[in-house]
């Protein structure tokens, strides 16, 4: 039964994350990560970046950041970052994927 509980609760966990909106302005390197689509080195680049002011809005964060453009904002958006509060004009609500879910300890 407890391990039922433990593997409910890592999945709702998961599926939290897939909601869970994450400003670029704001966010330390590991609500960064969360975000699906962004790993280590891009995070690294965007927290570079924002060390020199932070993003005005999608395009800047486009033209400053080597390799988010056009079709990778509008995923990242999708999967729930936003800049200044706000999502990319053209993403989908929601992401295409659900996020992943934590593995039950065992």
């Amino acid at each position: 039964m407890i391990k039922k509980l433990l593997l409910l609760a890592a999945l709702l966990g998961g599926m939290a994350g897939a909601w869970a909106q994450v400003d670029v302005n704001k966010a330390d390197a590991a609500a960064l990560d969360g975000i699906r689509g962004l790993g280590p080195a891009k995070t690294k680049a965007i927290l570079e970046e924002r060390k020199k002011g932070e993003f005005k809005d999608w395009g800047d964060l486009e033209q400053r950041v080597k390799g988010i453009g056009e079709k990778s904002a509008l995923r990242l958006s999708a999967a729930g970052l936003q800049v200044n509060g706000k999502s990319k004009d053209g993403a989908p609500m929601t992401a295409d994927k659900p996020a992943k879910a934590a593995k039950p300890a065992r």
